[in-house]
């Protein structure tokens, strides 16, 4: 198991440095296959990349300090260096960031509806053969019906919160942030929106 990542803020990691766009980044940018290919074929490469575009287009970059941890468990030490050095690595204001009490309401009525299908689906397998293929398929079944579509850790939340208090943009690939961040009103960009809005400087152009 990795070891725990050094979070300790340096003198260069403060607010002062993000003036211009604020992306809060998520995990699933760099762990996703699918949204890591626009940026490298393996993690540092695509790390960066990353952090080579950002800084040229003057993006400022913000990551939960959970989201860091998480990272740390798929990242390399050099990816993770480059983050620490080019982000604010720091926790939302949780004590004081306020959210509407209608997107709870709708969050708690979907929480519902998403136990009730996550219990037809174990009572259906219930009736069923029972062997380790039918358990395999039920777990699938079971994280769609509960899981898929809604934010369902406290890392995904920080990323919404920060991006909220910092007043930033969220670069995911995660459907459950996306759908509660558009609740928020907080804007929503994926790995495709993100090279499209911010094109890859080219090859001999120095950052400003």
């Amino acid at each position: 198991m990795a070891e725990e990542p050094d979070i300790t803020l340096t003198d260069g990691d403060d607010e002062s440095r993000a003036h211009g766009p604020r992306l809060v980044l998520d995990t699933s940018l760099f762990v996703n296959p699918d949204a890591q290919r626009y940026f490298g074929h393996n993690m540092v490469e695509a790390v960066n990349n990353f952090v080579s575009i950002a800084r040229h287009h003057g993006v400022g970059l913000w990551m939960p300090v959970s989201i860091y941890r998480e990272l740390s468990h798929f990242a390399e030490p050099e990816a993770l260096a480059l983050f620490r050095r080019e982000a604010v690595v720091r926790g939302p204001d949780i004590h004081n960031l306020q959210i509407p009490a209608a997107i709870v309401h709708s969050f708690i009525r979907d929480l519902r509806y998403r136990v009730d299908r996550g219990l037809r689906v174990a009572e259906k397998a219930a009736r069923g053969k029972g062997d380790a293929d039918e358990v395999r398929r039920l777990r699938a079944r079971y994280r769609e019906a509960l899981r898929t579509g809604m934010v369902d850790s406290t890392e995904d939340f920080e990323v919404i919160l920060l991006a909220r208090e910092v007043g930033g943009a969220i670069l995911s690939e995660d459907q459950g942030i996306a759908n509660f961040a558009e609740q928020m009103g907080v804007e929503i960009l994926g790995a495709k929106d993100f090279v499209n809005r911010y094109p890859a400087k080219e090859a001999g152009t120095a950052d400003e």
